[in-house]
């Protein structure tokens, strides 16, 4: 097996991350449409109408797409599930993520192929068997081991098990990102406290807050000690990378469609990195060591490789939010290019700039520009230190703005807290 052959998935919750996940390196990217995905409440979503771009932005770029259509199908969501399934097979969308039997049917009436969603929990070969008629590939449960996702591996190429293509059916894991606290995600408890069901892409995440447990008969109140006790750690696999390729994985998942386009940016080009690492032969601690860093600056509740190393128990997060090193803040937006001399400028609306500054600019069509400022030019004062709100700046930049784009400074977050 090479590079080639195996696939990284990066999420994308809008046209920025879209953009981000390409310029990452992503080998595939998936994304809901409408409001049929278990990220419906969190993230913005793609529409019908965006297809035909997708499409051709896939084609351009040489990358699989995938729309996922994973949660909980009703009656009256029928008629959707159609248009959206009939509209990606006419736009060149590679296939749709799906749990719910009608989907299935659906797509394969029409030749759509299918990814099993996590939410249909495969955890055994004989499962495998059961939905190879109608998915070329299965995204396994998250609560395997290693081990196991072998074993399903090894039965799948001694039994010459085939998805509707004929070839053997393949593997997919999550490798990064956020866990929940549910097995495969199937929890009630948003549902039952406010009446939004995580099964139909409405978690409201209140897993993770702090919680007091209280002796109903005596009336004793005892608060959890320095730990969220349903919200567990991010998954990390990048340190345990050379197992998950050798357990016969195919197709590596990153988590985060409602994240922003650094995170999508940073944790991509992490992974790409390390997958073209391991097949050249370079793979290492030290590089492992040099990429976690980098996996830290952005969104995270901490790492673990969360059940893929046959652990029993999860490991919970100390704090409500993210633990990365560095945040973003906003300074402000794109107003003009000037291509011929590779300058972008823009509108200060809020905070300051320095020389010295990391920036990054996203937008639609751009997706991500890191960049450090080493010199600016600000109104007609000529080169200037710092630009503050109220003032234009022009910056020096590689690639082109546009006015839809937006500015921001890239700050430790120890700043923040000082």
């Amino acid at each position: 097996m090479t590079a080639k052959k195996f696939e990284l998935m990066a999420p994308a919750g809008n046209m920025e991350c879209f953009m981000a996940a390409i310029q990452a390196g992503a080998d595939s990217i998936y994304f809901g449409v409408e409001q049929l995905n278990m990220r419906a409440r969190q993230t913005m979503n793609f529409t019908l109408e965006d297809l035909p771009e997708v499409g051709r932005l896939a084609r351009e770029h040489n990358i699989r797409t995938y729309i996922t259509l994973n949660t909980i199908m009703y009656d009256h969501d029928i008629s959707l599930v159609k248009r959206i399934c009939n509209a990606a097979k006419e736009n060149g969308i590679t296939a749709v993520i799906a749990s719910d039997l009608a989907v299935l049917m659906h797509a394969k009436s029409i030749g759509l192929p299918v990814h099993i969603s996590t939410q249909l929990n495969i955890t055994n070969v004989d499962s495998v068997k059961f939905f190879a008629p109608y998915a070329e590939t299965m995204v396994l449960s998250r609560e395997l081991s290693l081990r196991q996702v072998r074993a399903i591996y090894d039965s799948i190429e001694k039994e010459h098990i085939v998805g509707p293509d004929g070839k053997a059916v393949e593997l997919e894991i999550f490798g990064h990102g956020a866990l929940c606290m549910a097995v495969s995600g199937k929890c009630y408890l948003s549902l039952h406290t406010e009446n939004a069901s995580a099964n139909r892409g409405a978690c409201v995440q209140n897993c993770r807050r702090t919680y007091k447990v209280v002796d109903i008969e005596a009336g004793h109140e005892l608060e959890i000690d320095n730990e969220y006790i349903m919200s567990p750690k991010d998954l990390c696999t990048i340190d345990i990378l050379d197992q998950v390729i050798d357990a016969g994985v195919r197709v590596l998942k990153i988590e985060g469609r409602a994240k922003g386009p650094e995170y999508v940016y940073t944790v991509t080009k992490c992974y790409r990195e390390a997958i073209d690492s391991y097949f050249e032969g370079t793979y290492s601690k030290e590089k492992v060591k040099n990429w976690m860093q980098e996996l830290e600056t952005v969104f995270n509740r901490g790492f673990w490789n969360g059940y893929y190393m046959g652990q029993q128990l999860g490991e919970w997060t100390d704090t409500a939010g993210s633990k990365a090193t560095t945040r973003k803040i906003y300074i402000g937006k794109g107003l003009h290019y000037y291509s011929k001399i590779g300058v972008g400028e823009f509108l200060v609306e809020a905070q300051s700039i320095s020389v010295g500054d990391k920036i990054l600019v996203t937008g639609p069509t751009t997706g991500l520009i890191e960049a450090h400022i080493e010199e600016m030019h600000v109104d007609d004062l000529g080169k200037m230190d710092k630009a503050v709100k109220g003032q234009k700046v022009c910056l020096k930049l590689d690639k082109q703005i546009r006015a839809s784009d937006r500015l921001y400074k890239v700050v430790n977050a120890e700043e923040l807290v000082s």
